[in-house]
């Protein structure tokens, strides 16, 4: 079917759905109240909620872990998995994170990409093909999740409260479809230190990064020093600067300095594509040589071991393989003072690599100095055959949109829902080729290709509802 000129007459309403949503701040943050995650994504979820019920949908939320959105009839439950809240907005803005503005055809703000566009996108899909006059003998259920981007624990509840879809797709990475994702840890560093003697130069705090899934992009530390340490360090740091081309500065404050170390947002499970500002940190205080015995020992531990690599090959991780690619290691966020010290990192594993290796190396490496590690969160990899009937019909969508008949399934380093149940897999937003903006400053979603998802959504639920 066509299912274009439907879509473009819902173009201006997409719009202005997809900017009211944004304009919801929907980052997790501490349970309160009724709230699991906090304020925000409850406030997205009923927005949604609520949008659902006026285009005529059946809604429920479920205790304001998760929510759906359902048209249609039938046993079968075809069902699309995407997520309301969004990591926090960093620094670095051209455009208010929270506005949903609109410039050369792009709509900015966080979650536009990621995954709050995808959203409106499917639910639009859905109205698209009710809209069609379609005979929809299976039920279409849009899952919305409120804690995707700092634990599984949404759709964990959700779907030990709900029927579980027959199969799914999850708008949340890359088109033409996802078949394998690798193995997430999130992982915790902790080590406390001894009193300090008193050095001559002492870091009072290191402090950077926004979530371990996110390549952090500002870092910080204030260092005591006397007049004499404070002018060598602003020294040090100039040259690090001049000569090493790594952005750092320094600025005098009472009783020493403050350490700025900038750096470029990326997606966690794409360090490669940013600088990380904890990392240039670390490396401008071992150029200082400051801080306590232990204090030091970690800053060359970590120069050593991690430093501004991201692949884990110094910290006994190097792994690989054909299917999915090399390990992806994150430094996402620190928090150190002169009591104790926590980082918090992302690592992506390859599918055939068994995490407990993973995790016994680093552990083992990060033991010889003191430190503590202990896994928060763990998704397990995921891999499906390309042979696979979802798979399958949901290419036939894609190539049947967008003319690309040689476009081949795909395997991330990337997490989604896709990971929740079984017979589900990740299926767009972002195009080949195309830049990927999620977790960036300054996100966006060209509003054409925002159109396009639209329509291979719709696409999509058709080739799955008519089987």
């Amino acid at each position: 079917m066509n299912f274009r000129p439907i879509i473009e007459d819902y173009r201006d309403e997409i719009i202005q759905k997809l900017q009211e949503l944004v304009r919801i701040k929907s980052v997790n943050e501490e349970a309160v109240g009724d709230y699991p995650f906090g304020e925000g994504p409850y406030r997205a979820l009923e927005y949604a909620l609520n949008l659902g019920e006026k285009l005529g949908y059946k809604t429920e939320n479920v205790d304001n872990y998760a929510g759906h959105i359902e048209m249609g009839h039938g046993d079968d439950i075809i069902g699309i998995l995407a997520h309301l809240d969004v990591v926090p907005e960093g620094e670095g803005w051209t455009y208010p994170p929270y506005e949903g503005s609109i410039d050369n055809n792009r709509i900015y703000g966080r979650g536009t990409s990621d995954d709050k566009g995808p959203v409106i996108a499917a639910l639009y899909a859905m109205k698209t093909i009710e809209a069609s006059g379609l005979d929809i003998k299976k039920r279409i259920r849009l899952i919305l999740g409120t804690s995707e981007e700092t634990s599984p624990e949404d759709m964990r509840y959700y779907l030990s409260k709900k029927e579980t879809p027959t199969m799914a797709f999850s708008p949340d990475a890359n088109f033409p479809v996802i078949r394998g994702e690798m193995g997430i840890l999130e992982i915790i560093l902790t080590k406390q230190w001894d009193k300090a003697s008193n050095e001559k130069c002492s870091i009072k705090n290191v402090i950077g990064g926004n979530a371990a899934n996110m390549v952090p992009d500002l870092c910080t530390s204030i260092i005591e020093a006397d007049e004499i340490h404070k002018n060598k360090m602003i020294e040090v740091i100039d040259e690090i600067r001049t000569k090493k081309g790594i952005s750092v500065e320094s600025e005098e404050v009472q009783d020493g300095i403050k350490i700025i170390s900038k750096g470029i947002s990326a997606h966690g499970g794409k360090p490669e594509e940013g600088i990380n500002a904890i990392s240039q940190m670390i490396m401008a205080l071992d150029k200082l040589d400051v801080g306590s015995t232990q204090v030091k020992e970690f800053i060359r531990t970590y120069n050593e071991k991690i430093g501004m690599t991201y692949n884990g090959q110094n910290i006994g991780c190097g792994f690989e393989d054909d299917i999915s690619g090399k390990l992806k290691l994150n430094i996402g966020v620190i928090k150190m003072d002169e009591n104790s010290l926590e980082i918090r990192l992302n690592v992506r594993y390859p599918i055939t690599v068994d995490s407990k290796i993973v995790i016994d190396n680093m552990r083992e490496e990060l033991s010889k100095c003191g430190i503590d590690l202990f896994v928060k969160n763990h998704l397990k990899p995921i891999y499906m055959d390309e042979e696979h009937f979802l798979v399958q019909k949901l290419m036939k969508a894609y190539k049947k949109v967008t003319g690309d008949y040689e476009a081949e399934p795909l395997v991330i380093s990337g997490g989604t829902y896709a990971r929740a149940m079984k017979n589900a897999v990740a299926f767009g937003i972002n195009f080949p080729g195309e830049k990927e903006t999620e977790h960036l400053s300054d996100e966006y979603i060209d509003i054409d290709n925002l159109l396009k998802c639209t329509e291979i959504f719709a696409e999509a639920l058709y080739e799955l509802i008519n089987d």
